[in-house]
């Protein structure tokens, strides 16, 4: 047989095959499946596809071939132009940070933010407000905090705060929303203030505001302020790309995982830690490629343990912002307690008071020694140990780690612990 009977022996084969669609249809739609697999896609209903996404408590580090001595690690990061050698923040919570903690944590190599629009730039006196917060039942908190944040925010405390944690020689860090930094704009150009936290449940670079409202232009802002604005808070690559290329200093990552934050429930909006940190560090990476520039990545929320800030690190953060952990210090101004940010809305409340007890000094929670088994003690020494054991002399190494997706992590093999309730079964 001739090479042009063969092929249109074989052409004919072809289009029988073609018709006979039933026999072909299957494999088509295995090779749509092997495609949404690779790339990490799946069919939520019809006309609807999703991506997966991983939380902190999903996944696990992976020791490679070299371990290190402790003394070889190195988790300082830099902020603006402070560095620092404790990559953790402490929450604008007024719960977590007043002028006295701010003064510590700016001593012992870690920074903390007072919030702008808090307790202490309402009251002269927030000891007799914070002692009230801390007795009240719980029925009627949220009516109380209500009642607490409608007294008006005073510009000459927002000075004074900042004059009193620079007096001490500490790092004088404010957090405020969009309105609040339009509404005190000249508050804060007129102090002394050292970083500014531009802080939204969800802050984008566009707005759209109705008609005689006015909004705020974050890349104005970034060069009108003449301080370091670090935003937030944000989840997906091109809102952070975005925010980077308006001229912010450092972003803030992370919506509704906090302990205290109820966004996630009242709102039902956010994305799992781990995945939202690997998307927006990737922009920071190919932000850095363009322009030079680099900006640091802050996990913030649901980070409670050393382990689960070691996992924000491999995830590709430069430090994290936490609020629980350091809520636990016995000077710390909750009392015991700790509560939202959005917790005395006037419309919509989006968090709730929990209680975290006192477990020991702000020292003792930073850099040990440890009193207590669970990871929330010695922040700093959980970090360099995981650091030498994972091989990692400094946080850009800490990033490139190896990571596997392990739902069992915290859970396998500690039955014991759970059922005494003892270590990671608490």
């Amino acid at each position: 047989m001739s090479n042009t009977h063969i092929r249109n022996a074989n052409n004919k084969k072809f289009f029988f095959f073609l018709k006979k669609y039933w026999l072909f249809i299957p494999l088509v739609v295995n090779l749509i499946k092997i495609y949404r697999i690779n790339n990490v896609n799946i069919e939520l209903g019809l006309n609807k596809i999703v991506r997966r996404a991983y939380g902190i408590d999903e996944i696990a580090l992976v020791p490679g071939k070299r371990t290190l001595d402790y003394e070889l690690t190195n988790a300082s990061w830099t902020i603006g132009d402070f560095k620092r050698e404790i990559p953790i923040i402490a929450s604008a919570m007024d719960s977590v940070v007043d002028v006295k903690t701010a003064i510590e944590l700016s001593n012992m190599g870690a920074l903390g933010v007072l919030n702008m629009e808090g307790i202490q730039t309402r009251y002269e006196d927030p000891k007799i407000v914070l002692e009230q917060i801390s007795t009240v039942g719980k029925s009627e908190f949220v009516p109380l905090m209500q009642k607490i944040y409608s007294e008006p925010i005073k510009i000459d405390l927002i000075k004074k705060r900042v004059s009193e944690i620079k007096e001490k020689g500490g790092i004088a860090a404010l957090s405020g929303t969009p309105q609040a930094s339009i509404k005190f704009n000249d508050a804060l150009r007129d102090s002394d203030l050292d970083l500014f936290f531009l802080q939204g449940t969800v802050v984008s670079t566009e707005h759209e505001g109705t008609n005689g409202q006015e909004s705020l232009d974050i890349e104005d802002l970034c060069k009108s302020l003449d301080v370091p604005i670090i935003a937030g808070n944000c989840v997906t690559y091109e809102v952070a790309n975005r925010l980077m290329k308006a001229g912010v200093a450092g972003l803030m990552v992370g919506i509704g995982p906090g302990a205290a934050c109820t966004s996630r429930g009242v709102l039902g909006i956010g994305v799992p830690q781990a995945t939202a940190i690997a998307d927006c560090s990737s922009a920071r990476d190919d932000f850095f490629n363009e322009s030079g520039k680099y900006i640091p990545i802050i996990g913030d929320g649901g980070i409670v343990t050393g382990g689960d800030i070691c996992k924000c690190i491999a995830c590709g953060a430069d430090a994290v912002m936490i609020g629980s952990p350091i809520a636990r210090a016995t000077t710390a101004p909750g009392n015991g307690f700790h509560w939202g940010m959005a917790t005395p809305s006037q419309i919509l409340p989006r968090g709730t008071r929990i209680e975290v007890g006192s477990t020991g000094s702000l020292e003792r929670i930073l850099k040990g020694p440890a009193l207590l088994d669970d990871g929330t003690h010695n922040l700093l020494g959980a970090i360099r140990t995981s650091m030498s054991t994972l091989g990692a002399k400094n946080i850009k190494e800490m990033q490139n780690v190896e990571i596997v997706i392990a739902p069992a992590l915290l859970t396998e093999g500690k039955v014991y612990q759970k059922a005494q309730q003892l270590g990671m079964g608490k």
